[in-house]
């Protein structure tokens, strides 16, 4: 049948597999994954978190049946963050040499070299207000807290750590951070900030893993509102005046908007942290059957690449290398 009609006929490129292969636009990449881990004090730990399914909290000494499974899969890196045996005011264990995330670095970088391991560089773990920060009277000092949280950068990148992640949300922390790592010798540990936290109720099943949550108000005052857009990129570039080697976006699915102009905005590698919260709503779903988990997973993820996503923060990262391999 002859076409007497003007009109594009853009289905020519959709009419094979292999035809949509070659055309695809965006692809997902075992290098675009960085998945999180939770260590925890203790020993002979594997607890998986209720509200986050198939993700655990482990010891030191069950640490390595993560990792192993990690480096078997080429995941690239990895991102700790710790839970202390103790928590106080100042949040010591932090910054302490032999902190929790600090042996975790040490046993890593010793068994596994090779694996890229990223320090959550805050405080809200392990204070025992579960804020982000120093309180005085009721309030998170800002610069106060700029102190120790360089301390705890320090202390990070010296057990080992390849790159620093600041997730705290003050004001000027990372000319802060970038200077207290230059001055202690480590001009070389790039910083991969929070550029872009919102304060989101996307948190909440981390917060059961990490036992973060604030014993009283909330964190409003630092992380920013999610209304805000503009603010996202006042945010972005100062960070980036500031020292930044990366951005980070977070959460993901929600702010996939805002990840895309700061994407177009500059020019350093761009991150998106696919959260707990989003996590644990696709678990939960295809626990009952309502969705189907690879598929929903896989287009989640692909949707943040595709809005300017260099590297994507996920739990799902394990599962989803095996889906690209093909494996179920």
């Amino acid at each position: 049948m002859s076409n007497s009609l003007n009109f594009d006929r853009h289905r020519r490129l959709r009419r094979t597999a292999v035809l949509r292969d070659m055309v695809r636009e965006t692809k997902l990449e075992v290098n675009d994954f960085i998945y999180p881990i939770f260590v925890v004090a203790g020993e002979n730990i594997k607890e998986e978190i209720p509200s986050m399914p198939n993700v655990f909290q482990y010891s030191l000494n069950r640490l390595d049946e993560e990792l192993q499974e990690v480096s078997r899969l080429g995941i690239p890196a990895i991102m700790f963050f710790g839970i202390p045996a103790k928590k106080d005011a100042l949040g010591s264990g932090a910054y302490a040499s032999d902190g929790i995330v600090q042996e975790a670095i040490r046993q890593t970088k010793k068994n596994y070299p090779d694996l890229i391991v990223i320090a959550d560089t805050c405080m809200c773990e392990y204070t025992d207000h579960g804020h982000c920060g120093i309180i005085h009277d009721g309030v998170v000092d800002n610069d106060e807290s700029l102190g120790y949280l360089v301390k705890t950068a320090v202390s990070q990148a010296e057990a080992g750590a390849d790159i620093i992640a600041p997730s705290n949300m003050m004001d000027g922390f990372v000319a802060a951070i970038r200077k207290g790592l230059d001055e202690a010798g480590f001009i070389d540990i790039p910083i991969m900030s929070y550029a872009v936290k919102y304060a989101s109720a996307f948190y909440g099943p981390f917060r059961d893993a990490a036992d973060s949550s604030p014993q009283f108000g909330d964190r409003k005052s630092y992380q920013m509102d999610p209304a805000n857009r503009r603010e996202a990129l006042l945010e972005a570039e100062s960070d980036v005046r500031e020292g930044a080697d990366f951005l980070i976006v977070k959460p993901g699915l929600p702010y996939l908007d805002v990840l895309r102009e700061v994407r177009d905005r500059f020019n350093l590698p761009l991150v998106s942290y696919n959260v707990s919260g989003e996590y644990a709503m696709v678990k939960a779903a295809a626990q009952k059957g309502w969705i189907d988990e690879k598929k929903i997973v896989l287009e989640a993820l692909t949707s943040m690449k595709r809005a300017g996503a260099d590297m994507i923060i996920t739990y799902h990262a394990k599962d989803a290398v095996n889906w690209l391999r093909g494996e179920e």
